[in-house]
């Protein structure tokens, strides 16, 4: 992996491919490998940048607090510290958060935008889809025991049957326990991500079966969007970028070309 410093923070980042750049944000609880399988179907027509957030993966970064805003702003960083006026940028679920904090302070940095399986800025989770995030912050408690459970909100059952191994992702984490508080405490500080002014073309992608974030909280989005188009990946769950990756790749390329065939 490469890295990037900027305010302190070293950011690890993989990039591959060739053509116009596309930033990868990832979610929650994961990195940059869960764009694993994305990232290679999507380098045959982009130049791929898939990168740790804070307290994430290799990157290396001050055991201060932070918020979205500041996650953004390393985005921001990292975008143009890479010599680009601007990128596309896919954000799915908490970096779909990311991302939209992105668009508002840095509107400039953005060619198009995709929000993959993610809510609005400022809406709680327990807003959002209370009952699954009662369960599964019980089923936390003992994570070795219960990963088959809350592999369940984020893969559909058929598919998990099929790739049992998955079920390993959620058995416990690689980060400390300052980096577990630090992630956990994002959401609880509220964040300026007004999009009225945003008016760069929008994807609202969601997996058809997504048991954590209704598809209805992704597209509600649509609301505070100049320029917005809705696709659904059939079959999929929340993860759909690692049960589906050559499905969400076709979804954002027929999207990120479109622009060549309006000009």
């Amino acid at each position: 992996m490469q890295s990037f410093e900027s305010s302190g923070v070293v950011t690890a980042f993989e990039k591959t491919g060739r053509g116009e750049p596309i930033v990868l944000l990832h979610g929650g609880e994961a990195d940059h490998s869960m764009f694993d399988g994305l990232a290679p179907a999507l380098a045959t027509h982009f130049t791929v940048i898939a990168y740790d957030q804070r307290d994430s993966g290799a990157t290396r970064n001050p055991a201060s607090s932070y918020s979205l805003a500041d996650l953004a702003d390393d985005a921001a960083a990292l975008i143009r510290g890479l010599g680009y006026d601007r990128a596309h940028v896919f954000g799915t679920s908490l970096g779909g958060l990311i991302a939209q904090v992105l668009a508002a302070r840095h509107p400039g940095c953005i060619d198009r935008l995709i929000l993959s399986s993610t809510w609005k800025v400022n809406r709680s989770p327990l807003d959002v889809t209370a009952d699954v995030f009662r369960t599964l912050a019980s089923y936390r408690g003992d994570t070795i025991a219960n990963a088959p459970k809350i592999a369940e909100y984020f893969f559909p059952p058929d598919y998990l049957r099929a790739r049992p191994e998955l079920i390993e992702i959620f058995r416990g984490s690689t980060r400390d326990d300052g980096q577990k508080a630090r992630r956990g405490a994002l959401l609880a500080q509220p964040v300026a991500a007004d999009l009225a002014s945003f008016d760069r073309p929008t994807l609202l992608l969601a997996g058809a079966d997504d048991r954590l974030i209704p598809n209805a909280e992704t597209f509600v989005l649509a609301r505070d969007l100049v320029r917005v188009e809705t696709r659904t990946i059939a079959n999929a769950g929340h993860v759909a970028s690692i049960q589906a990756p050559e499905r969400v790749a076709e979804a954002v390329t027929a999207f990120l070309n479109s622009k060549k065939k309006a000009a």
